[in-house]
């Protein structure tokens, strides 16, 4: 079996990354069985889209979503993930809010892993959706 990454290591990844670190995702569930990972992610002003609006630009939230995605698939293969491709699709303006973002697991395969992700505001309105692919291979 291959080993997981831990709550902690993935934090430490997280924290060791200056780009990911400057997103502030906050971990508040990993969970194996269901293969999901859950973070909590606070809006900061140099993520707005216009200065003062307190509205998300879609920028953060797409790498948001890759980096959540790819630590889904990277907690159950036990290390981080290039990413092969990914989408997102913009449901609604994110404004004033910070976000709970949850990636599960479709498929962990021997050379590509893939995961949905759903991003949330603070009311738990759906904002956003994302699906990505990962290389898996070693």
């Amino acid at each position: 079996m291959t080993e997981r990454l831990s709550q902690e290591a993935i934090a430490e990844m997280f924290a060791g990354s200056p780009f990911i670190a400057s997103l502030g995702l906050e971990i508040t569930e990993v969970d194996y069985e269901r293969e999901t990972l859950r973070v909590r992610v606070p809006m900061k002003p140099e993520f707005e889209r216009i200065a003062g609006t307190g509205q998300w630009h879609g920028g953060p939230l797409a790498s948001i979503i890759d980096t959540v995605g790819d630590f889904a698939v990277g907690m159950m293969v036990g290390r981080g993930l290039p990413t092969i491709n990914f989408r997102v699709d913009y449901l609604r303006p994110a404004i004033q809010t910070d976000l709970v973002v949850t990636a599960q697991v479709r498929r962990n395969g021997r050379s590509v892993g893939v995961a949905d992700v759903d991003v949330y505001n603070q009311q738990g309105v759906l904002l956003a959706i994302g699906r990505a692919s990962y290389s898996t291979l070693t």
